[in-house]
């Protein structure tokens, strides 16, 4: 699948060390911690991968997947854009083909979550037509507020 000036792809498990090599430099800040192999290990089959044609440089990358508990849901857990490529609308097409996923794999809401510092973040998923909540207190625990997304597809 091509947007624009990229090219989208099923992520595979070896596209971990690739986004692992520049997570913190995109975000400006050490979240890499956040991102562990596991979910290319396990959800690559859900998650997006961007490349610039030619080059198969990585632009950008969506991790996701169908909550296996939950069987109306699916969640978006990471995004990443390269700073170039921030305003390019490549975010937006992450997203609207993992809501095409999800809706293939029977899902009915998309959910997401973020740091209440993420303004950008917040911003986005509005756009996106996301509702947003909080922050909760104490969601991954105590002192852990974060900001909640809820899409219906």
């Amino acid at each position: 699948m091509t947007s624009g000036d990229h090219v989208l792809r099923p992520a595979r498990p070896a596209d971990y060390d690739a986004i692992a090599a520049v997570v913190d430099d995109w975000w400006g800040r050490p979240v890499r911690a956040s991102l562990p192999r596991l979910f290319l290990d396990h959800f690559h089959a859900t998650s997006l991968i961007a490349e610039r044609p030619g080059s198969g440089d990585l632009a950008g990358f969506l991790i996701g997947f169908p909550s296996p508990s939950l069987p109306d849901d699916a969640y978006i857990h990471f995004v990443g854009v390269h700073p170039a490529a921030r305003g390019s609308g490549l975010a937006r097409t992450l997203y609207e083909s993992f809501f095409a996923l999800a809706r293939d794999h029977g899902r009915r809401v998309v959910r997401a979550i973020t740091a209440p510092v993420n303004t950008a973040s917040i911003a986005f998923h509005r756009k996106m037509g996301f509702t947003v909540s909080g922050p909760v207190p104490d969601y991954n625990g105590p002192g852990t507020s974060l900001i909640t997304f809820t899409r219906s597809l």
